[in-house]
């Protein structure tokens, strides 16, 4: 499944994912599977998901970091039109992460770059562009080379899978990798009549990790496994296993 030193000529695998803040190390096992990450931002924004918030660990157990964001009306409301509500919400954020984890035993490594990365988006208007760079800057911190797009950047057309068939076309996508739940609401004919070949990534048989404040958890920000593991961090996802030590910022 996973491309790095594997890949095979003329073929192009390709998923489509919507942004999401801090994502989990799941979330960039698929980026690091795939020739093409292409952020699916122009479907609606939800609310209570993992578009503008996600958790971390704490003495006191997992805590949510929520990005504030305005809301525009009931439904409609797009990822990559969602704007953020308060404009010191970075700055918090930053001291949580900071207050959770400082003692954890490779904070220091990557402290200042994260840091600074809040800092780079405090000034962002729009929760997609704070994702997207948050998301690029955890890739450089495991070395992962994917080219991140946006679905804006092709002609997409239709809705559900005839749009995500499309967007495969669009890139020359061969293969198309989707998340396990992909299941539940492709057409899986569709592809087949596309000529683009469906796969799933499976998220099971994660080893876990030195994780500060029992019990484990692997459903937290990828920031847990960085500040636990450091540049050891690519030895416990599936697709970077065999680069241990890039984990440095």
């Amino acid at each position: 499944m996973f491309k790095r030193d594997g890949g095979v000529a003329g073929v192009k695998r390709v998923a489509i994912v919507q942004s999401c803040y801090v994502p989990w190390k799941g979330y960039f096992d698929l980026i690091n599977s795939v020739d093409e990450f292409i952020l699916y931002d122009e479907c609606q924004y939800t609310r209570q998901d993992w578009r503008n918030r996600n958790r971390i660990k704490t003495a006191t157990g997992t805590r949510w970091l929520t990005i504030p964001v305005t809301i525009d009306g009931l439904y409609g409301q797009r990822i990559d039109t969602t704007r953020i509500a308060q404009p010191d919400w970075a700055e918090r954020h930053w001291d949580t992460v900071r207050q959770a984890y400082r003692r954890a035993p490779h904070f220091d490594q990557y402290a200042s770059a994260v840091q600074d990365a809040y800092a780079r988006v405090s000034t962002e208007q729009f929760l997609s562009r704070v994702n997207r760079a948050l998301i690029e800057v955890v890739c450089s911190f495991l070395g992962i080379r994917t080219p991140l797009s946006s679905s804006t950047d092709y002609s997409a057309r239709g809705s559900r899978t005839e749009r995500v068939v499309n967007l495969c076309k669009d890139s020359g996508a061969s293969i198309y990798l989707s998340g396990p739940r992909g299941r539940d609401y492709l057409d899986e004919q569709r592809f087949v009549e596309a000529g683009v070949e469906l796969e799933y990534f499976d998220y099971e048989g994660y080893e876990k990790y030195p994780q500060l404040y029992p019990p484990f958890e692997h459903s937290v920000s990828v920031l847990d496994l960085l500040f636990s593991a450091g540049s050891e961090a690519p030895r416990y996802m599936k697709s970077l296993g065999a680069k241990v030590g890039v984990g440095s910022p």
